[in-house]
């Protein structure tokens, strides 16, 4: 690899990130009225609090990902608070899916349980990869650009994706099972709206997650870092509107009845028992 060659690379990383930013900034532009009339009206709870996270923490990630992208001379940027709010972020982008998921499973104890602990081993194995940067699990390319401040990742990153990605493969099959097992036969668009909706989000969410893996592992050094505020802004977008979604889903499905006693009148079902399963479930989150 030549000294211009990285540099080139490196132009593209930085000029992603700052574009990943705007995307951000953009979708904040237009969700703020959902935002308002789904969330700001609910009390403060344990989803309004993981909630604001992943919404707003963000914006600072993103923030210092565009500082050390644009800076020319002067101190480094502060990495290691850098990553630390990446992680956070993400985590409460993963709580909000955890959340709908054990919802999804008629908050299910033992669901809940398994989860969390999933999540935590999630959450130990991905810090420990981030804090070896010195000890390489993946064989790396030697960085042409001199100097402290490289805007590159480590190549243990393809790993955190890695794994973070078998944690959302898990999310996706969990609500995948649920849908098919329980209301495929349900021609109800608050069933197709809360389970199809969802399972296209966290596709997308994976796709993202595992780009990163391929490019953090394969793709030359000065690409290491392209997608990394994408990662963060992509998880805080489709977790925010899975969100809204479910509101607005909970709130249709208490204004009417027409999609479930369609759905009864061709299959003979859902029974009301049902009906208040596919409610509660929706209105979990």
């Amino acid at each position: 690899m030549s000294y211009l060659s990285e540099v080139g690379d490196l132009q593209i990383s930085k000029y992603t990130n700052i574009g990943s930013l705007a995307i951000l900034i953009f979708d904040f532009c237009i969700t703020f009225q959902d935002e308002v009339h789904w969330i700001w009206s609910r009390p403060w709870n344990l989803i309004r609090v993981i909630f604001t996270i992943s919404r707003y923490l963000p914006f600072v990630g993103s923030g210092l990902t565009a500082y050390a992208a644009l800076r020319v001379s002067g101190p480094c940027p502060p990495s290691l608070a850098e990553n630390i709010i990446h992680i956070i972020s993400i985590v409460a982008a993963e709580g909000l899916l955890v959340i709908r998921t054990w919802a999804f499973w008629g908050k299910s104890k033992k669901l809940l349980i398994g989860l969390l602990t999933y999540s935590v081993a999630t959450v130990i194995a991905a810090v420990a990869m981030n804090i070896l940067p010195n000890h390489q699990l993946i064989s790396t390319d030697i960085s042409m650009i001199p100097g402290p401040c490289g805007f590159e990742s480590s190549r243990n990153a393809a790993l955190v994706y890695a794994i973070l990605a078998l944690f959302e493969c898990v999310i996706l099959i969990l609500t995948a099972y649920k849908w098919f097992h329980d209301y495929w036969e349900i021609r109800s668009s608050i069933v197709t709206t809360v389970y199809g909706g969802s399972m296209v989000y966290m596709l997308c969410i994976i796709a993202i997650t595992v780009t990163n893996v391929i490019i953090d592992a394969a793709f030359p050094v000065g690409f290491t870092n392209m997608f990394d505020t994408l990662q963060l802004v992509i998880h805080s977008v489709l977790a925010s509107r899975i969100l809204f979604h479910l509101r607005s889903s909970d709130s249709h499905a208490h204004e009417t009845d027409l999609p479930l006693l369609a759905s009864a009148a061709r299959y003979e079902r859902p029974s009301q028992m049902e009906t208040n399963e596919i409610r509660s479930e929706v209105g979990g989150v």
